[in-house]
């Protein structure tokens, strides 16, 4: 049996579900969540993909897709996520087991001693996010998130220093073992980097804040994060979608600031802002060149 998860973690064995609203506020607020992983039910969570980093050790057969690399695995695997760079994940056996761990930036960085996540060759693009574990190893890890899972439902008030530094463990000992070597680039290349290029455009809406500051806004900031040669990027865009990746940037911009202009309150100047203009003029010149119209216009229209 085969199931197909894009950007979620799978939580089974987690009876009482709640809404995914109030989950995920209840996760923003904490800022970690662990929990064990269990086959004998079927159910399944979303988080916001945004927000959270993760790890697994899981045991079963998958698949896994990340940025432009595709891992097959079976056994156990150490799996980490970063919010910043797609994935997606493939299970392909019945039987599935083991632990998640999703925790914030924020929550992590309070620890002035932490590792650098987004400096960690276990999260950065180009790293190495998927570690094969030994039976013993795997012996050693569940024992570190069953503690985890202890602390969490624990009435200490500092319990959420102890999981840090249980996270901080599982990472020392993760850049300990050897880089799986199980990854491959398929021939399509160019179609796995201009869909990875898509998945991060997308992963950057919507805005739901005013502080939610749009990070990735031309072609050299995409090539930056993806690690490639900007024109590497703009070829593989180009012959996969027949559009420029400077096209696919300016379409989603501009449906978002439409999206905000109709559904929000916010004043212009702060839509533009959250988009990444320095300058209310500058979004306005930018909205009317590719709309047709200036963002009060177009305001105007859709009330």
């Amino acid at each position: 049996m085969r199931s197909y998860y894009y950007l979620i973690f799978i939580n089974w064995g987690m009876k009482n579900l709640q809404p995914l609203s109030s989950f995920n506020e209840e996760l923003k607020l904490k800022g970690f969540n662990v929990f064990q992983i269990e086959s004998d039910t079927n159910e399944i969570r979303t988080y916001s993909r945004k927000d959270f980093f993760k790890i697994c050790l899981t045991t079963g057969k998958s698949k896994i897709h990340y940025a432009d690399r595709t891992y097959e695995a079976e056994g156990t695997i150490l799996f980490f996520g970063n919010p910043h760079i797609p994935y997606s994940w493939e299970t392909l056996s019945t039987y599935y087991v083991g632990y998640t761990c999703l925790f914030s930036e924020n929550f992590f960085n309070l620890n002035d001693f932490s590792i650098s996540l987004q400096k960690s060759p276990l999260f950065e693009m180009g790293g190495t996010p998927i570690l094969n574990i030994s039976e013993s190893q795997r012996a050693y890890l569940n024992s570190i998130f069953s503690k985890m899972i202890e602390e969490q439902s624990g009435e200490y008030l500092n319990k959420a220093e102890v999981i840090r530094n249980h996270i901080n463990l599982i990472l020392h000992e993760a850049n300990k073992l050897q880089p799986s070597e199980n990854y491959s680039h398929k021939k399509g290349a160019s179609q796995r980097l201009a869909q990875v290029f898509l998945e991060l455009v997308e992963r950057q809406f919507p805005i739901e804040t005013i502080k939610d500051e749009l990070q990735l806004k031309t072609p050299k900031d995409f090539a930056s994060n993806l690690h490639v040669h900007i024109n590497h990027l703009n070829y593989a865009v180009k012959k996969i979608t027949g559009k420029s990746t400077s096209s696919h940037i300016t379409h989603r911009i501009i449906l978002e600031a439409k999206s905000l202009l109709h559904n929000s309150d916010w004043n212009i100047a702060d839509i533009g802002f959250a988009l990444g203009f320095e300058y209310p003029s500058y979004f306005a010149n930018y909205f009317k060149k590719n709309a047709g119209c200036s963002p009060s216009e177009f305001r105007d229209k859709n009330i």
